[in-house]
């Protein structure tokens, strides 16, 4: 696969709360902004900074809102974790992390690259990312192998167990291939996530509140499905209001209602509505699919 290699530095300001899977970046020549492709166009800041968004990995949230909710995270720890070997990964030597999210760095700012196919609909440029000095010059496409991808930060998170894999349809299957395996030899070692999520996202995890996803020894979920979560109980705050209705009950109609779009790669068939791959059993949720088995629609 072709991307557009843009050239720059990642430079973290006093105001950011960089987490896992997003950076902030500046390209040598604000102008390349001008060359991603997408629906929704980059409009970088007045330093010609833009937030990264990386392709294919999701990592545990340190600060989400939702459209109905204050902003709530994922348990800390291994938020964290991902957040900051993000940032040593691409040569910050030293990284300072507020009670805000904000965070200081030494240096104030590394030279790297990204390889990206496009902005999202949010205007997000959407991107692998590389450190140091780019294989090729800014500005052009290049063709995206095995051995490039295997030295990106995506490859890195995914292969400590840091970071989910999360497809989507523009990514082509045989990159899709390399990151599953990654993951495969995480979850096999019980690396990060997995070492608590192998028996919670798709064994099970009881639900009795936000602070049973929120918590430090709360539930480790696919960022996806605790997305949904959050924003399925800030609509139902109050647990204990009905105990003839469970508060799972309607999960799965939330679900429908939210319509992600997905396929499913063992049947090869695409679907609406997570609530076909998540299983509610009373106060127990779980995934039916593990992550890297289904390509979610780009809209």
């Amino acid at each position: 696969m072709s991307m557009l290699l843009i050239r720059g530095t990642f430079r973290v300001p006093a105001t950011a709360q960089p987490d896992g899977d997003t950076i902030p970046f500046v390209p040598d020549d604000t102008a390349d902004w001008k060359l991603v492709p997408g629906r929704k166009r980059i409009v970088p800041a007045p330093d010609g900074r833009a937030s990264i968004r990386l392709e294919s990995v999701d990592t545990l949230e340190t600060h989400y809102e939702g459209p109905y909710g204050p902003v709530q995270h994922q348990p800390l720890d291994l938020a964290h974790r991902a957040a900051n070997e993000l940032l040593a990964w691409v040569g910050f030597a030293s990284v300072d992390r507020h009670e805000d999210e904000t965070v200081s760095t030494i240096p104030d700012s590394v030279p790297g690259f990204i390889l990206t196919r496009g902005a999202d609909i949010h205007g997000r440029c959407v991107a692998l990312v590389g450190r140091g000095t780019p294989p090729a010059c800014s500005g052009y496409e290049i063709r995206v192998e095995e051995g490039l991808l295997k030295k990106t930060a995506n490859f890195h998170l995914i292969s400590l167990g840091l970071a989910y894999p999360t497809f989507y349809t523009g990514f082509p299957e045989e990159l899709r291939e390399v990151l599953t395996a990654a993951a495969l030899q995480a979850r096999a070692a019980k690396k990060g996530v997995w070492a608590d999520d192998a028996d919670v996202t798709t064994q099970g995890a009881k639900i009795c509140g936000m602070s049973s996803i929120t918590a430090a020894n709360g539930a480790v979920l696919l960022p996806k499905l605790f997305r949904r979560l959050k924003e399925y109980i800030d609509l139902h705050p109050d647990p204990d209001s009905d105990p003839a209705e469970p508060l799972l009950s309607s999960f799965p109609s939330y679900l429908a209602g939210s319509a992600d779009t997905y396929r499913i790669t063992s049947e090869g068939k695409e679907v609406t509505g997570l609530h076909r791959v998540v299983k509610v059993d009373g106060d127990t949720v779980r995934m039916l699919r593990l992550p890297e088995e289904l390509v979610f629609e780009e809209k």
